[in-house]
């Protein structure tokens, strides 16, 4: 019992005076070294269809799982049947899936940028 106690005093005061490794004192992680180019062209035509995937998706129509139009619809039957709150929540999904839409055209044509950069400078290869 009094070598623990004694231990776990030392390990206080060890640790009240800095004696103790600093926290900073950890190997850290390197940050990044470049822009990533080199793997952004490689990935960019898997990119490139998951955006289009999604774009698709989105502009489906009625039957279409996840598309605004689905979405609506479910809001509007909501409405219909009284519930405020059910409304209030698809609404509110309905709200941010819409904003979804600009965002990804967006994307693709940065991304039709990023492609055509990666076509003229050999794939990022030099980056």
């Amino acid at each position: 019992m009094r070598r623990r106690t004694t231990a776990v005093a030392l390990a206080t005061v060890v640790t009240v005076l800095g004696l103790a490794a600093p926290a900073g004192a950890a190997t850290a992680a390197p940050g990044p070294k470049g822009d990533g180019a080199k793997a952004l062209c490689k990935r960019a035509d898997r990119i490139d269809a998951r955006i289009d995937r999604a774009l698709k998706r989105l502009n489906g129509p009625v039957t279409q799982r996840g598309s605004v139009k689905r979405l609506q619809q479910r809001v509007d039957n909501a409405k219909a049947a009284g519930h405020t709150e059910i409304e209030t929540y698809l609404n509110d999904r309905l709200t941010f899936r819409t904003s979804l839409v600009p965002t990804l055209q967006q994307r693709r044509t940065d991304l039709a940028k990023v492609q055509d950069w990666c076509a003229a400078h050999h794939d990022g290869a030099a980056s």
